[in-house]
C-alpha cells in the first residue's frame, strides 16, 4: 500500500493523502486583490487532479502586505465572498481547501515577474510604501520601507487574527502563516534582516517574538479544530543567517503556539544566498526538524518523481509533501502518482472514459 496515499488526520480535518498543493504567487488579482476567475481554475483544476491540501498563493492580511498589486488579499468582506466560490469548488472535489496567509514586509510593492520593470512600483503605478524591521531596503531598487513600531508590531499581529477569523467565514479548513522566504516574519527572525535592539530583535528569542504572536493570535481566532500550518525557511544559506537549529528550536515554539505542522522551504532573506538546488533539496531539513523538534512537517522543493515522494513519507522525513511546479507542469499529478504506487487512483466520473 502506498504511504503517500493514506490520509493524514490535523485536529479537526483529514486530508485525504499528503500531497498538497504548495502555495505559488500568480499575480492575477486585481488591484482590490480579489481573487478571479484565474484562480478559481488554477486551484480547482489541481483539486480535480488529486492534491489532498490546496494552498492559496500568499494572500495578504493588510493592502500594504502584498508582494505586488496583482497579490490577492483577505482584508474585508469582499474577499470573503469572491473566496467563497473557489473554497466550495475545492471541498466538492475532495480537497481541503487552506489559505496562506502573508505580509511582505519590505518586499512589497514590487513589479510581478513578466512585468516590463523591475524592483519597486512607484505610487503613480499603485504602489506604496512598505514596512519591515528596519528602514533599509532588501534591494537597492526596492522601495525603502518604514520601520514597524510596537503599535504597529501589534497591528500586524492583529491583522493576521482578523484574516484568519475571515478565512474560515470563506470556506477555508486549514490556514498557513508564512513565514519564509524573506518576507515580514522571516524578516523579523533572520539575524541577517533583523538588526532592532527592542524586545523584537536582538537574540533568537526575540527575534522569534512577532512569528510566535502571530501564531498565537491566529490560533486563539481559528479554535481548537482548525489546523495551523507555519512555512518557514529552515535556513538562510548564509553564515551567520538563520540555522536549521535556530528552526528546531523555532518548530518546538510554533507547536507550543497552537502550529500542527511545519512546511519547511528555505532562503529568501539575502540575494547573495548559495542555495544547493536540486531534487528533494529541502527535505532534509524537513527531515532534521521531524525528528529534533518532534514537530510533523511538509516537505517541499523540486519533488518530481512519484517514487521520491512515496519514500520521503515512508522514511518519515516529513509527513505531506508539497508539490509546485511539478503540479503546474501536470495538475493530474496525484492521481496519476497513485495509479503508479499501486493506489485507487479515483477519477472523477466525468474523466473515466479516458481510462
Amino acid at each position: 500500500m502506498s504511504v503517500l496515499f493514506t490520509p493524514l488526520a490535523l485536529r479537526g480535518v483529514t486530508l485525504p493523502n499528503r500531497v498538497a498543493l504548495a502555495p505559488m504567487c500568480q499575480y492575477s488579482a486585481g488591484p482590490d486583490g480579489l481573487p478571479t476567475d484565474w484562480h478559481r481554475v488554477h486551484l480547482g483544476s489541481r483539486a480535480v487532479g488529486g492534491a489532498g491540501l490546496i494552498i492559496t498563493e500568499a494572500t495578504a492580511v493588510v493592502p500594504e502586505g502584498r508582494i505586488s498589486p496583482q497579490d490577492t488579499g483577505l482584508w474585508s468582506g469582499a474577499h470573503v465572498d469572491a473566496w467563497r466560490p473557489i473554497t466550495a469548488f475545492l471541498a466538492a472535489q475532495g480537497a481541503v481547501p487552506a489559505v496562506q496567509l502573508a505580509h511582505a514586509g519590505f518586499k512589497a510593492s514590487t513589479y510581478r515577474p513578466w512585468a516590463a520593470h523591475r524592483g519597486g512600483v512607484p505610487d503613480a503605478e499603485g504602489g506604496w510604501t512598505p514596512v519591515g524591521p528596519g528602514s533599509e531596503p532588501f534591494l537597492p531598487d526596492y522601495r525603502r520601507p518604514t520601520a514597524l513600531d510596537e503599535a504597529g508590531i501589534a497591528r500586524v499581529v492583529e491583522a493576521f487574527a482578523v484574516a484568519a477569523g475571515r478565512a474560515l467565514d470563506a470556506g477555508f479548513r486549514a490556514v498557513e502563516i508564512h513565514a519564509a522566504h524573506g518576507y515580514l516574519l522571516h524578516e523579523f527572525l533572520s539575524p541577517l534582516t533583523n538588526h532592532r535592539t527592542d524586545g523584537y530583535g536582538g537574540d533568537r528569542a526575540g527575534r522569534m517574538r512577532l512569528t510566535l504572536e502571530v501564531a498565537r493570535a491566529v490560533r486563539a481566532t481559528v479554535g481548537e479544530a482548525v489546523p495551523v500550518l507555519t512555512r518557514i525557511s529552515a535556513t538562510d544559506w548564509v553564515d551567520g543567517g538563520w540555522t536549521v537549529e535556530d528552526s528546531v528550536v523555532l518548530a518546538g515554539e510554533l507547536a507550543a503556539a497552537g502550529v500542527d505542522l511545519v512546511d519547511a522551504s528555505s532562503g529568501g532573506a539575502s540575494a547573495g544566498a548559495s542555495i544547493p538546488v536540486g531534487p528533494g533539496y529541502q527535505v532534509p531539513l524537513a527531515a532534521r526538524i521531524r525528528r529534533d523538534a518532534g514537530v510533523p512537517t511538509g516537505a517541499v522543493g523540486l519533488i518530481v518523481e512519484p517514487e521520491q515522494a512515496e519514500q520521503i513519507v515512508a522514511a518519515g522525513e516529513a509527513d505531506l509533501v508539497l508539490l509546485g511546479r511539478e503540479l503546474l507542469r501536470d495538475p493530474y499529478w496525484p492521481r496519476r502518482a497513485a495509479a503508479k504506487l499501486g493506489a485507487e487512483p479515483h477519477w472523477p466520473h466525468q474523466y473515466t472514459r479516458a481510462f
